[in-house]
């Protein structure tokens, strides 16, 4: 019988046999060390946004706000809507800008027209003649005077003739009380809801509202041709009063348009300003509204605080400036020499208005695997002002991931 190779020498089978079972291990040893390290292998960069530095960032606000009461600022066709302490408060005969509103919706009526008419009673005689003693203002009228729409709503709202709030109630919904009840039912539906009514003409400190409530209600009222045409006069011509003139400062003076103003001794001095002006070709119109103003007469305060909310409301228009090299975030893969600040490459600008309030500013960085060079773009920088900016951001500094190697160490 013939013996094999292997039956010959067996020392020489079981060496070869050690040999191959050492390089398997060793084959299988590497294997299961690379398998563990592939996670490790083209890591993904890490990223960190500086909030801070984009809260630092953002313009600062400088609407001039008053020193007591509360306050609010609308631009409608920028979409502004800020307010100061929007508390509930006394309007005074701001209450009349939902007089004419109820009034005109319930008859509406165009330049020109006249609208139905009123003989006044001696009732009427008597109620002029009381508000006049309980210091309220009111229009002179007489017995058999006729008044129409339009007359009562000039002088409702240049003279603020509180006579004539209870005459448009009367001829809007038969009584002051069911006119009252339609003028919160009209504030219900319109979304005022700080706002309640106690009477038409707002001598009742029940008739509350807030600064932005009011703002919101005047550029409402506003829309109306035959309104813009009343508030903006500074005297008015009726029937048997003559010539009145208007209690809302600066009509006709700064751009101001109207609207309303009113006081009372726990309301203060209380004013709805419309102030006209330019965005480019455009003509806008600011509505700065302040309740509860103090000292002199106090229409004279409210009128001067509401003057300088609006001029500074129209004043918020700048062109800002973010400088080249401000960090707003970091980049990289762990370790002070594997990460990189991250800022702008060159200084950036845009223009925003300060009275919108905040700038929505965020950042977004990208994710890498391999070296990042120095001004290498890493991501951007989302700013939405008057317009929507992407400005990028790039890395300070060369940076490279760890080598195997050194996170082995």
């Amino acid at each position: 019988m013939t013996k094999s190779i292997s039956d010959k020498n067996p020392a020489r089978r079981g060496l070869w046999l050690r040999f191959i079972s050492m390089a398997l291990g060793l084959v299988i040893a590497g294997a299961l060390i690379i398998g563990m390290q592939l996670p490790l292998l083209n890591r993904l960069s890490t990223s960190q946004v500086f909030t801070d530095a984009l809260r630092s960032a953002q313009p600062k606000t400088s609407l001039a706000w008053p020193s007591v009461g509360s306050a609010a600022v609308v631009i409608p066709s920028l979409g502004v809507r800020r307010a100061w302490r929007d508390e509930v408060l006394p309007i005074a005969s701001l209450t009349k800008l939902m007089t004419a509103f109820v009034t005109l919706k319930k008859l509406p009526l165009a330049l020109g027209q006249t609208g139905p008419c009123v003989t006044i009673t001696n009732d009427d005689v008597a109620t002029y003649e009381a508000m006049k003693l309980s210091d309220q203002s009111s229009v002179l009228v007489s017995e058999g005077e006729s008044l129409c729409e339009v007359d009562l709503l000039n002088g409702l709202l240049v003279h603020s003739a509180s006579n004539y709030a209870t005459l448009l109630a009367t001829m809007v919904s038969g009584s002051t009380d069911n006119f009252v009840a339609l003028m919160n039912r009209t504030a219900s539906l319109l979304g005022l809801k700080g706002t309640h009514y106690a009477d038409a003409s707002g001598f009742d400190d029940g008739s509350v509202s807030t600064a932005l409530d009011q703002g919101e209600l005047a550029a409402l009222l506003m829309k109306s041709p035959l309104v813009r045409q009343i508030v903006d006069q500074t005297s008015v011509m009726l029937p048997v009063a003559g010539n009145v003139g208007s209690f809302t400062p600066y009509v006709g003076v700064d751009n101001v348009i109207g609207v309303k103003s009113g006081r009372t001794a726990d309301a203060g001095g209380c004013d709805v300003m419309a102030m006209t002006f330019q965005v480019g070709s455009s003509t806008r119109i600011v509505y700065a509204v302040v309740l509860g103003q103090r000292g002199g007469n106090l229409l004279g305060p409210a009128g001067d605080a509401a003057l300088a909310l609006a001029q500074s409301a129209v004043q918020s228009d700048h062109v800002y400036t973010l400088q080249a090299g401000s960090p707003y975030g970091a980049i990289g893969w762990g370790g002070s020499a594997s990460t990189s600040l991250v800022g702008l490459a060159q200084p950036v600008q845009f223009s925003w208005w300060t009275a919108r309030g905040a700038i929505s500013m965020s950042v977004h960085l990208q994710n890498f695997t391999g070296t990042i060079r120095r001004g290498q773009r890493v991501g951007w920088l989302r700013v939405r002002a008057n317009s929507t900016h992407r400005f990028a951001l790039v890395v300070e500094r060369t940076i490279s991931p760890l080598t195997l190697w050194q996170r082995l160490r």
